[in-house]
């Protein structure tokens, strides 16, 4: 049986969750091309990927994260659904609850349905109410969940997440994040928490009133515009003092290891060709 646990982005990963690229792809232009997805390439490079390459180098990390001790659970496919390689959107754990998503995009539910056989017997499960939230846009803080309201997450989405986790008992802030400008895809392109009070920001995008909270809770590895265009800020931290990243975040890499971690490289060039990385292909289940 799941017992879903995690209460923070960087405990020890025990257990974790993938899913194959499908050889269907997204749609990219055209006159039918989804108004969000207009503005979100305004912010975020989208480019034609192999799906075949996009499995190998998923593979490379599979192999990686085993290595390492975690238990990779892979998930069945989800019909029709050009980006089933990223399950971190359609659920995240929080402390012993795992909530389910509530996707804002249609073509995607039959992700979040795949996930039904995992769930089975699974203590504490959080079905949401109303609103749309992902977790490309959830980061667990201490005390506090940090919820970005990109295009994928709505106020009303924060709210009942809020209420869901006060249901089971979880004790934190749900706090909203907001940003200065439209077109963000998910938080974790521009924001992710890497280790105990650090993380990597792209500055950017985020307003003055959020700059200076994030600059009194972490201590701050900025990401240029062309590092989070090349979603390098969407890493994996795999113990408090291990962090996976895409290979080409040089600069990056150097900083983590400038405050003493452990820093672990994959190939994943073919896989952010559209604007995910590392953290969307991975649902945590368990962390230390």
């Amino acid at each position: 049986m799941l017992t879903p646990h995690a209460t923070s982005e960087y405990g020890a990963l025990r257990h974790v969750a993938m899913r194959y690229a499908s050889d269907l792809t997204p749609h990219l232009d055209g006159p039918d091309v989804h108004p969000v997805l207009t503005r979100q390439k305004t912010t975020s490079s989208w480019q034609p990927y192999d799906p075949a390459t996009v499995r190998t180098q998923q593979d490379t990390l599979i192999d990686l994260l085993r290595g390492r001790g975690t238990t990779v659970t892979l998930l069945d496919a989800a019909p029709g659904c050009p980006v089933q390689h990223y399950p971190r959107d359609t659920a995240f754990v929080i402390d012993h609850v795992l909530v389910m998503a509530r996707l804002n995009s249609t073509h995607r539910l039959p992700e979040a349905a795949a996930l039904a056989p995992l769930l089975t017997g699974a203590p504490h499960v959080a079905h949401l109410d109303e609103g749309t939230i992902e977790g490309g846009d959830v980061a667990l803080h201490t005390g506090t969940v940090l919820v970005g309201l990109g295009e994928e997450t709505s106020p009303a989405g924060v709210a009942a997440l809020q209420r869901a986790l006060t249901h089971h008992g979880v004790d934190r802030e749900v706090r909203p994040v907001r940003f200065a400008t439209r077109g963000i895809v998910h938080l974790d392109d521009h924001f992710a928490i890497v280790a105990p009070g650090t993380a990597l920001i792209h500055r950017d995008v985020f307003p003055p009133a959020e700059l200076s909270w994030f600059e009194q809770h972490f201590d701050l590895i900025d990401v240029t515009e062309a590092e989070a265009r090349a979603v390098q800020a969407n890493v994996l931290a795999i113990a408090p003092d291990t962090v996976i990243v895409a290979a080409g975040s040089d600069r990056i890499a150097g900083q983590l290891a400038a405050r003493g971690l452990e820093v672990l490289t994959v190939d994943y060039s073919e896989v952010t060709r559209i604007p995910g990385s590392l953290r969307c292909t991975t649902l945590p289940l368990t962390r230390a």
